[in-house]
């Protein structure tokens, strides 16, 4: 089974991953691969992001890999918290945090549509590609369900009657930007 090593620190992410590839590659993380430094994100864009990390592998390591950058773009907050979803509320990574001030910068707000963004960078047999997944939908007033992780309790997907975060996994993996991005790459990868 080939070997490609995917740029994150993120359980859930790296997770969510593994179950979307199956068994047609061996998913290898950051700490496998004896990575433990914290790899720059300074890109002003999701794909500027996915690039640095998935460049900063290959580089230091050697691995054929892909880095993703996901970001939750909210239109009553001019695309925020966008590049830096992750960090919204502060360095510290917090979800709660996050999601909190969220709500709180959406108080009022009339107009509640926003899009999960993923970008995929790869880097395979010298050759670089990167892949795209969105979904539309709508930022709820207060957190439903608990299952998802980051902002999934506050996002429902546009067609769908619960959050991110009330969905089996498989069931948000078919339509999640994540998921939509995922299946570009493994098409690509099943075409080579």
């Amino acid at each position: 089974m080939q070997e490609i090593v995917f740029a994150t620190n993120n359980q859930h992410k790296l997770e969510e991953i593994r179950r979307i590839v199956g068994d047609r590659f061996n998913v290898l993380s950051l700490e496998e691969i004896g990575c433990h430094e914290d790899i720059p994100e300074t890109a002003e864009t999701l794909e500027g992001n996915a690039w640095q990390k998935a460049r900063y592998v290959k580089e230091h390591y050697g691995y054929d890999c892909f880095a993703d950058d996901t970001g939750l773009m909210v239109d009553a907050l001019g695309g925020a918290p966008g590049v830096y979803s992750a960090r919204y509320a502060g360095p510290g990574h917090d979800s709660k945090a996050n999601m909190s001030l969220l709500l709180k910068n959406m108080e009022g707000k009339e107009v509640r549509t926003a899009r999960f963004v993923t970008v995929i960078a790869l880097i395979l047999g010298g050759k670089e590609m990167s892949f795209c997944g969105k979904v539309e939908g709508t930022i709820l007033d207060s957190p439903e369900g608990d299952g998802g992780f980051g902002y999934d309790p506050v996002f429902r997907p546009d067609g769908e009657d619960c959050s991110f975060a009330m969905m089996s996994a498989d069931a948000k993996n078919a339509i999640s930007h994540r998921g939509r991005a995922t299946a570009m790459l493994l098409d690509y990868l099943n075409s080579i």
